[in-house]
C-alpha cells in the first residue's frame, strides 16, 4: 500500500486541525505516494530509530513526537535533528508524527494511560471550543431526507454518543432565475415559491469541506442556498487531559506505589497526600502542568503528568496530589495504542515497535 493510505487513516483518527499551534504534526519527510515496506511506531524520532527501521525493512516511521519543531534553516548535520533527517531522506524513509492532536482526541494518549490505570467513568478534562461549525440549507420536502443523509455521512451530526442529528423547520422559499439558468423546479424569469426545510447540522471544522461537499452532490438546486456559523460550544470529545474514577477508592500511598509499577517508572515525584484515599484521578500525557487549575477545579484527588518544575508543585497547596512520573514514562504507551490501531486497520500489514528506548532521561 501507499504511504498516503495510511496517512489518511491517522489524519481520520487525529485530524491535523486538532493540533496545538506550536506543533508539526504530520507527514514531515517523504513522498505520500510512496510505496510502503514496513511501518515502525516509535515516541520519538532519532537517527537510532531510523537505523532501527531500516534493518527491519521499514520505510515508514509514525512517531508521536515530530523530529522538527521550528523551521530548518541548514541541512549540515550539526546537531541531531539536522542529522536524523539527513539519514531518513539518505535512505528513503517516511517520517510521520501524530502529536499534540493525538493527545486532544478522545481514544488518544491520555484515554490509553487511563486504561493502564484502570479508571471508569473518564471525559475530557479541558474541553475545547471554538472547533466546530453549523451548516444551514434550504431543500425541497421531497429530497430533504436524502440530503441529511448525505451531510451526516460525510461527518455532521454528532453530538456525543448521538449521530445523525439534525434539525429541521419548513418554510417557504423564493427564487427567480435568469436566462442563463435551469431551475430544478420553476420557471427562467418567473419568481416561483417552493415549500422547502431549513435543515440544520453540526460540523466539525475538519469535516467542513466533505460535508459541503456532500450537500451539493445531494442537493437538487443547481444554486445551493447555506449559510456556515462559527459556534462558541463546548466539543466534549476534544480538549487536553482526562480524568475518571477508580473502581473503589485506594490508599494514597498504595496507589503512588501501583502507578509506579503500572507506569514502569523509576521514579515517581509527589506532593504529600492531603487526605489518606484517592478515587477521582486526572491525568495528561506529556507536559501537563497547566491543566492543574482544571483538576483542582473538578475536584481529583490527584494528577498524573510530567515535566513539572519545582515551585509548581507548592500549587497543589493541600487541595491535591500532584504525581510527576515524567515525560517518557506518561507518553510511553502511546506506541502501543498507535500500533494497536494500524493492526486493526491494516490486518495484513503488521507494524512493528522500535527496538530504541528513546528516553533521554536516566535514573540511579
Amino acid at each position: 500500500m501507499k504511504a498516503s493510505e495510511v496517512i489518511e487513516f491517522l489524519e481520520g483518527l487525529a485530524p491535523l486541525s486538532l493540533q496545538e499551534g506550536y506543533d508539526n504534526s504530520g507527514l514531515i519527510v517523504g513522498d505520500s505516494a510512496t510505496e510502503v515496506t514496513g511501518i515502525m511506531v516509535s515516541l520519538d524520532c532519532t537517527e537510532d530509530v531510523i537505523e532501527d527501521a531500516i534493518s527491519q525493512g521499514c520505510n515508514l516511521i509514525v512517531s508521536h513526537h515530530p523530529i522538527v519543531f521550528g523551521g530548518l534553516k541548514k541541512f549540515n548535520g550539526k546537531n541531531y535533528v539536522e542529522r536524523t533527517v539527513i539519514k531518513a531522506i539518505k535512505n528513503d524513509v517516511l517520517l510521520y508524527a501524530i502529536h499534540t492532536n493525538l493527545d486532544n482526541v478522545f481514544d488518544g494518549v491520555n484515554l490509553k494511560i487511563c486504561e493502564k490505570i484502570g479508571l471508569k467513568n473518564t471525559r475530557i478534562l479541558s474541553r475545547k471550543k471554538g472547533l466546530l461549525k453549523k451548516v444551514v440549507t434550504y431543500v425541497p420536502h421531497e429530497h430533504a431526507k436524502k440530503v441529511r443523509s448525505s451531510m451526516c455521512n460525510a461527518g455532521a451530526g454528532g453530538i456525543g454518543n448521538y449521530d445523525q442529528c439534525t434539525f429541521n423547520t419548513p418554510g417557504i422559499g423564493t427564487f427567480r432565475g435568469n436566462e442563463k439558468t435551469n431551475p430544478f423546479v420553476g420557471k427562467k424569469g418567473e419568481i416561483h415559491s417552493e415549500n422547502e426545510i431549513r435543515i440544520e447540522v453540526i460540523v466539525p471544522d475538519y469535516q467542513l469541506k466533505n460535508v459541503l461537499n456532500a450537500m451539493r452532490m445531494a442537493h437538487p438546486y443547481e444554486e445551493v442556498a447555506f449559510d456556515i456559523f462559527s459556534m462558541d460550544n463546548v466539543w466534549k470529545e476534544v480538549g487536553s487531559g482526562m480524568i475518571g474514577d477508580l473502581a473503589e477508592e485506594m490508599d494514597a500511598l498504595e496507589f503512588l506505589k501501583s502507578l509506579k509499577e503500572t507506569m514502569n517508572t523509576d521514579c515517581v515525584r509527589y506532593t504529600l497526600p492531603h487526605r489518606e484515599k484517592v478515587k477521582r484521578v486526572a491525568v495528561c500525557g506529556g507536559s501537563g502542568s497547566f491543566l492543574l487549575p482544571n483538576a483542582l477545579a473538578e475536584k481529583a484527588d490527584i494528577f498524573i503528568t510530567g515535566d513539572f518544575k519545582y515551585h509548581q508543585f507548592f500549587d497543589a497547596e493541600n487541595s491535591i496530589i500532584i504525581a510527576d512520573i515524567g515525560h517518557y514514562e506518561s507518553e510511553q504507551f502511546t506506541t502501543e495504542l498507535l500500533a494497536e490501531k494500524l493492526a486493526k486497520n491494516f490486518p495484513t500489514f503488521v507494524p512493528r515497535l522500535t527496538r530504541v528506548k528513546t528516553n533521554p532521561i536516566n535514573y540511579l
